[in-house]
């Protein structure tokens, strides 16, 4: 799905390969309250910034607890939208929201059906 995928740059039209290499606890990197996903676009680093409370709420709200490989799916269709929506400006970091995460993961969810669908995550060398 988004680990590891193809998006058109709305601006330049450019092919962008997005692959997804890692998710950091901010907290340890950055002394912030995030998961850091980070993806290579094209070779460069591009971050996205998911606030820890977004776990939380999504639990309290589902019953159900945000997976590493679920958010690695979330940020990359957060970063695809971006990509082709035109809001991404060529920035290393995107900060979603509590709410763009919970949004995000209703898409994921539905595009996949269940959690057990969800590609599982690349083992990185």
């Amino acid at each position: 799905m988004y680990e590891d995928f193809h998006v058109t740059d709305h601006w330049t039209q450019e092919d962008l390969h997005c692959r997804w290499t890692a998710n950091v606890v901010a907290i340890a990197t950055r002394h912030a309250d995030a998961i850091d996903v980070r993806f290579e676009v094209n070779g460069r680093p591009v971050w996205i910034a998911m606030p820890a409370h977004a776990w939380v709420v999504q639990k309290e709200r589902s019953g159900h607890v945000i997976t590493d490989r679920l958010a690695a799916q979330v940020a990359g269709h957060y970063l695809k939208q971006a990509v082709e929506s035109g809001y991404d400006n060529g920035r290393e970091m995107y900060t979603m929201s509590v709410a763009e995460v919970l949004e995000h993961v209703e898409a994921v969810m539905r595009e996949a059906g269940h959690s057990a669908l969800l590609p599982e995550l690349p083992v990185m060398p």
